[in-house]
């Protein structure tokens, strides 16, 4: 009898997180630790993004706006407005995906190319929002004096107890994305996809669904928005600009299209990759650009799938080695 595929996903989400709670006892100094966070955020988002396009297959070149948007509303909330933190986090959380909600009708009638310039056009007008709405965002200067994140009587004042927590929200995230894409809902993404006019002959709600993924994927990043700004206590326009919209598809594209584990893997991999490459100073831009043309030429169906005919090949030769 084989396993029900929720608890197939708890397993593997469960071990997901002891891996995570375990990194921090491998690592040197706090400098690391800091890392980690970001790149577990940067695959919160990557996740989000990778239903939208590696399964839906819409798209996206201004997601870093939702992830600013989020950042952005919860700072605002929280400093100006004297709003508990939980309200700040859900307002950012809730503007961003009522703002896909409201982009979702006009914008998703488009494809290819058309859709993303669109998505591009909206990632430049909020990056220019947060540059020239001084009074309200700080302007180039950056937001300061946000609160530290305290949740349910718990104070996340260091490092460690902070990725104690982005952990366990990426552990709940790629859960969630596992069972979405094995359920009803998934398996007409998925359809969509590969053919919208198929998938409508079958009676799937195109619009309906193409709004649920975006939304819920704008939801993930404005999620990683409000535990970013809460993080550093600081917050910029360039950390959300349309360089960073691009490195979020890069990471989604390397890790492997339509594949959860991929996301995570791709997000992980890019936001680690620039501190190994400091050694090399003056190259290292250099460096990282042949590093992902390399990976995309010889690994085109991303580093998880590449590891995955790797595992294979060696179960392979072990087993011929046993007989």
């Amino acid at each position: 009898m084989k396993r029900p595929l929720l608890g197939r996903t708890i397993v593997q989400a469960g071990l997901f997180l002891a891996l995570l709670l375990a990194v921090p006892y491998l690592l040197p100094n706090d400098y690391y630790l800091s890392i980690c966070i970001l790149g577990c955020l940067s695959a919160i988002i990557a996740v989000g993004l990778n239903l939208l396009m590696g399964y839906a297959g819409q798209i996206s070149l201004g997601h870093a706006a939702f992830y600013g948007i989020g950042a952005y509303v919860t700072a605002i909330c929280t400093t100006r407005f004297g709003l508990p933190i939980p309200v700040g986090m859900a307002a950012g959380v809730g503007l961003a995906m009522v703002v896909a909600w409201v982009m979702a009708e006009p914008i998703l009638k488009l494809k290819g190319h058309y859709l993303a310039m669109a998505t591009l056009g909206f990632g430049i007008i909020v990056a220019i929002v947060f540059n020239e709405a001084v009074d309200l965002t700080g302007g180039p200067s950056g937001y300061v004096g946000i609160p530290r994140l305290s949740l349910l009587g718990f104070d996340f004042d260091s490092d460690r107890s902070y990725y104690n927590l982005v952990a366990v929200v990426l552990s709940l995230v790629v859960l969630a994305s596992l069972n979405l894409m094995r359920s009803r809902t998934g398996r007409a993404l998925r359809a969509l996809h590969v053919s919208e006019k198929a998938a409508a002959s079958l009676g799937i709600d195109i619009a309906a669904h193409k709004r649920f993924v975006f939304v819920l994927s704008a939801g993930l990043a404005g999620l990683a928005g409000v535990l970013y700004a809460h993080y550093l206590s600081f917050i910029a326009p360039a950390s959300f600009g349309f360089g960073v919209s691009v490195q979020l598809v890069v990471m989604v594209v390397l890790g492997g299209m339509a594949n959860v584990w991929g996301s995570v893997v791709g997000a992980l991999f890019l936001t680690a990759l620039p501190e190994a490459l400091r050694e090399f100073e003056d190259i290292d831009i250099l460096v990282y650009g042949a590093i992902l043309v390399l990976t995309i030429m010889y690994v085109p169906d991303g580093l998880t799938g590449g590891l995955g005919r790797l595992f294979r090949k060696l179960r392979r030769v072990g087993g011929g080695a046993a007989r």
